[in-house]
């Protein structure tokens, strides 16, 4: 444990944000935190489908792997795990009332380059394959960013935080929405 200070086992975080950020390996760190399963909501698709993404993408385009995105995301979220979703769960307003609905929702933000750094080339993302990494991220973030603010109760912004570092403020910032909430969560134990 990082420290002692012990989070309810009813706590189930989501991670969102955009591609590279780190919703996988801080959701790893973070569920093994709080000792619950990860879904990795893009794994958990590809696992369903029997298809890789760009294969989903390739067959069905993105308008169907959204529609596996969002069939995926309605049968996990709220359960006892951390999820960590894709960075486009956030484009559908079914998905958005989902995510504002269960909360805590945190943002992993990081600049936009350090992201395009980390994912250029990465033929796994369609959405970047064969393009310049920045350019594309620059147009996401435009159109998700609002969502991504519509959906977060919480914004980490990265900066230059390793993955310790961000796990550690993730953790904090989950001590103090249990505590805020903690009225809700024993009312909904009774």
């Amino acid at each position: 444990m990082v420290d002692s200070v012990k989070i309810q086992s009813d706590v189930y975080p989501v991670l969102i944000g955009l591609m590279g950020c780190g919703k996988s390996s801080i959701g790893k760190l973070l569920s093994k935190e709080l000792g619950l399963k990860l879904i990795d909501l893009d794994h958990y698709i590809v696992e369903k489908a029997g298809k890789t993404i760009p294969e989903i993408f390739a067959e069905q385009g993105e308008e169907g792997f959204r529609d596996l995105e969002s069939e995926a995301l309605a049968e996990v979220i709220g359960k006892p795990v951390v999820l960590s979703t894709g960075g486009g769960a956030v484009m559908r307003a079914e998905n958005r009332a989902l995510l504002e609905a269960h909360a805590p929702v945190i943002w992993l933000k990081s600049s936009l380059e350090f992201l395009a750094n980390r994912i250029q080339g990465d033929n796994n993302r369609p959405l970047i394959a064969g393009r310049d990494a920045l350019t594309t991220l620059q147009q996401l973030a435009e159109v998700r960013y609002p969502y991504y603010t519509q959906c977060a109760d919480y914004i980490l912004h990265r900066g230059k935080m390793n993955k310790a570092a961000s796990l550690k403020a993730v953790l904090e910032y989950l001590r103090s929405w249990q505590y805020e909430h903690s009225d809700e969560l024993t009312a909904s134990d009774k």
